[in-house]
């Protein structure tokens, strides 16, 4: 039996591409969520506050996972790129929904509340799966 070789390297320069496009993602989305956000999130981690690592998290893999979608779906770097930028923006708007639902949601957070910090995560990573599934279509 013969084994064709490929040569995959070939395609590193596109894999570079792709993961410096997806780790920027990842930072606009992180610096846009938490200046949305009015707790301070990263301080409260090191602080060790769970809910905050929580609610931060889910938040976080809720990005994620359309981005992930989006990098495998798409046509162009740009388009992966945009759909990231729409991924951002579903999160920012699943917050802003959980804030008015819940109004103490933030001051809880703060005070280490998991129960809020669980909804957040899970309206977050709710809304990454179904968008990441809508990005396929």
């Amino acid at each position: 039996m013969l084994i064709q070789k490929h040569n995959y390297i070939s395609t590193l320069p596109d894999f570079l591409a792709y993961l410096v496009t997806a780790m920027v993602l990842v930072a606009v989305f992180l610096a846009v969520y938490t200046a949305v956000t009015p707790h301070r999130e990263f301080r409260l981690v090191r602080e060790g506050n769970t809910a905050a690592a929580t609610s931060l998290a889910g938040a976080l893999i809720g990005f994620i996972l359309p981005l992930a979608s989006a990098i495998a779906h798409s046509q162009s770097l740009i388009d992966a790129a945009v759909w990231g930028l729409i991924a951002l923006v579903v999160q920012i708007v699943v917050f802003l929904g959980c804030q008015l639902s819940t109004p103490t949601l933030v001051k809880d957070i703060e005070q280490g509340r998991m129960a809020p910090a669980i909804f957040l995560a899970s309206f977050a990573l709710g809304a990454g799966m179904v968008n990441a599934v809508c990005m396929t279509y």
